[in-house]
């Protein structure tokens, strides 16, 4: 099927995904982050202060995943994505209105386990279960949500600092999600059930059966990849989330670094775009092991950065790693593990990851109080993807075979 007649034929259910998408965003590190200084300077926190409240909304956001996120294996999207998003719109709200510290992580919470945890991951197991022969082009066109997002929001929002109290603009976000149920409906009038594709045998895993979120985690290649689960959601997020306190010790302005994030995002989308080819072409076990090698580049060039053109150079290789991290792991579970169950299997790894974005800015936001600099901590963040990468050489070398058993 070519390109044109795959999205012509499924336009509708790709357009729901990368709406989803989109409107994670409103709980992703790169979007709350915009806020930093202002929530750090009004509650008066330190950047570890503010990373550790960071760090135990977000956790407690990755334990609950674990058990929510089963949720899509026997809702439909539609209805449960109402849901969800009504309650990120509410997250928001209680953001606009949050007059105290304490509340802190509750907002904290709620923004994440919505919009990171519980939208993201209803677009992402969609689009799996939707999508078989043509899986990777679907998470790819479902990612484009979140890459505009990620292009746009950030140069929109901090322009409009400058005119809208930051609290106004949580408001803003509020009725920006509620518009977007009204839209999702529309999509999701005629939805694919969970269950039309769940019990194709072409989505059979290793061994050629489908696996139950129990036998996954006990199963040794699961462990061989979470180090690269953990990685891009603790030090991308770690990125973004230090992304005010970065620019301050570069010597450049926030609105000069946010407007690098374009050329992230427009390379990002040629990531996830290539990344879904190569996967519909060679096959996650061929693809994968290796995507992470691009962002030990990345925070190799952040660490020596002393221009904006070095920190550019650094965005290309940091996309890279980044567009391919939205299609290669989703695919992944899918493709080894099944689809029967695969809304509590993803539930699990999105838990170790929603776990990972919060330990990197609580730790990177330590570590910066105790005297240990990003630029030191951005070479040791490059040394961790290597670590990644050798496991799931490993790990997926090892159970290539198991695929055709």
């Amino acid at each position: 099927m070519s390109l044109v007649s795959f999205l012509r034929e499924n336009a509708r259910w790709l357009a729901a995904g990368a709406l989803l998408s989109f409107l994670s965003s409103f709980g992703q590190t790169f979007f709350i982050s915009i806020f930093a200084g202002e929530i750090r300077a009004e509650f008066g926190l330190s950047h570890g202060q503010w990373g550790g409240i960071y760090t135990l909304g977000t956790s407690v956001s990755a334990a609950v995943m674990v058990w929510a996120g089963g949720l899509t294996d026997r809702y439909r999207s539609v209805s449960l994505g109402t849901i969800v998003l009504l309650a990120l719109a509410l997250a928001c709200l209680f953001m606009a209105s949050n007059p105290a510290v304490w509340l802190l992580p509750a907002v904290i919470f709620a923004l994440r386990f919505t919009g990171q945890g519980m939208v993201s991951h209803i677009a992402v197991v969609s689009m799996s279960r939707w999508f078989i022969a043509t899986r990777g082009r679907a998470l790819s066109v479902a990612g484009l949500g979140f890459a505009g997002a990620e292009a746009l929001l950030p140069l929109i929002f901090v322009t409009l600092m400058i005119f809208v109290p930051w609290r106004g603009l949580w408001i803003m976000s509020a009725g920006i999600v509620l518009l977007g149920i009204v839209a999702l409906r529309i999509l999701l009038r005629e939805e694919r059930t969970p269950q039309s594709h769940a019990e194709s045998s072409v989505s059979l895993g290793m061994q050629a059966r489908h696996w139950t979120r129990g036998e996954t985690l006990r199963h040794w290649l699961f462990w061989f990849m979470v180090p690269a689960l953990l990685g891009p959601a603790a030090f991308n997020t770690a990125f973004f989330f230090h992304q005010v306190h970065f620019a301050t010790l570069k010597g450049w302005s926030h609105l000069e670094l946010v407007a690098l994030f374009p050329l992230y995002t427009v390379l990002a989308v040629a990531a996830m775009v290539g990344s879904g080819w190569m996967l519909d072409k060679f096959g996650t076990p061929r693809v994968i092991p290796w995507f992470q090698l691009p962002i030990v580049v990345a925070f190799v060039l952040f660490s020596q950065a002393t221009t904006l053109p070095i920190a550019a150079i650094g965005m290309v290789f940091l996309a890279v790693t980044t567009g391919a991290n939205t299609t290669l792991p989703n695919a992944f579970w899918a493709e080894f593990y099944g689809t029967r169950h695969l809304g509590a299997i993803k539930a699990m790894a999105a838990a170790v990851m929603v776990l990972g974005s919060a330990l990197g800015p609580g730790i990177t936001g330590v570590l910066i109080d105790k005297g240990i600099g990003l630029e030191t901590q951005y070479l040791g963040v490059a040394v961790y993807f290597l670590f990644a990468t050798a496991m799931m050489v490993i790990g997926v070398g090892w159970a290539r075979h198991l695929l055709t058993v």
